[in-house]
């Protein structure tokens, strides 16, 4: 197993000097991003200890003693990396740069999956960052998918408070047996808690980590309206502060004995949110989400389980898209997606 199990938490009186030596280990540019509470005290890795390329040839370049990883898009291919073990919950993070300028059709993703070895029912927990026209943000999509219920997808997306072409920002996941909770920075976005309700929609089988970048023309923006322009190619994602703390598991075990191998790991502590957090969480998607599957009435006539459907309702249309912030009801907001 890779060097990125579930090691125990660092002792409190280290925590200080550990988050000081996380941001500094970023380099230039990443004192920015503000560290979620869980990655505080939490050592980032290089590239060699815990990941592998998937695809990309050259388009994968490492940086800063393996401690940054460059991603690229050009008309030949994308590229992306995985982690070398599977794991059965966990705390994992990156800090990313997404491409400046023209960036219509380009993906580029920091996700959990399972795909190749469930191919009818896999699991899988995404950020999904969506390019978009010069002058117009970047788009970031939470997916949480689980025993292939891609048919029910339970899809959010949300603007951003910054510009994530500017500096590095922090996009984690915090997957444990009861709760999902994503994070921009400091900021818990989007929290899904286990429900009976929810079955097997749940992620609940190993996974393992990746980060890509590639050609998502066809409807990642708008869509599909604008497509990829690889005149400005080439089109460069830069990943640093590397975490995986989880519980890496053998895929060849039953998930209930793969669990309890791992006892109780640190970050399922971290998945109890505070009064501040949860303050935090609502304010943010209050004034960032701008799609949410839970308000989509077209595409489910009955909300979901976990859905409480009258909240926000005034923000939303049927289609799930929050209203425009001008204009009153009649009039969406004029952004590109």
């Amino acid at each position: 197993m890779a060097s990125s199990s579930s090691s125990p938490r660092p002792s409190p009186r280290l925590l200080p000097i550990l988050a000081v030596l996380a941001v500094v280990l970023l380099g230039p540019g990443g004192g920015e991003a503000r560290q979620p509470p869980p990655l505080h005290g939490v050592r980032p890795m290089a590239f060699d200890e815990g990941y592998t390329q998937i695809f990309g040839s050259g388009n994968l370049a490492l940086r800063g003693e393996g401690r940054r990883v460059h991603l690229s898009l050009d008309e030949a291919t994308g590229a992306g990396f995985a982690s070398q073990d599977l794991f059965l919950h966990g705390f994992f993070s990156a800090a990313v740069k997404l491409p400046a300028d023209y960036a219509a059709g380009v993906v580029v993703a920091f996700y959990l999956t399972n795909g190749d070895r469930y191919e009818k029912t896999h699991d899988e927990l995404d950020f999904e960052f969506l390019g978009n026209v010069r002058g117009r943000e970047w788009r970031v999509q939470t997916n949480v998918y689980g025993n292939g219920s891609t048919g029910a997808g339970r899809e959010e997306r949300y603007d951003l408070p910054f510009d994530p072409t500017e500096d590095f920002h922090h996009y984690s996941i915090l997957w444990t047996q009861h709760r999902i909770i994503f994070y921009v920075d400091e900021t818990p976005i989007r929290e899904v808690a286990r429900t009976e309700a929810m079955g097997a929609a749940f992620p609940s089988k190993p996974m393992s980590l990746y980060a890509t970048i590639w050609d998502g023309s066809a409807w990642a923006t708008l869509g599909g309206r604008y497509r990829v322009d690889y005149k400005y190619a080439p089109f460069v994602a830069e990943f640093g502060d590397l975490v995986m703390q989880g519980c890496p598991v053998n895929p060849t075990m039953d998930h209930p004995a793969a669990a309890a191998s791992c006892g109780t790991p640190w970050y399922e502590a971290a998945a109890s949110l505070s009064a501040g957090q949860r303050r935090a969480m609502a304010a943010f998607r209050r004034g960032h989400m701008s799609y949410s599957y839970c308000h989509d009435r077209r595409r489910y006539p009955v909300a979901l389980s976990e859905c409480d459907a009258a909240r926000l309702r005034r923000l939303f249309g049927p289609d799930g898209m929050k209203y425009g912030r001008r204009g009153g009801r009649g009039r969406r907001s004029d952004v590109v997606m």
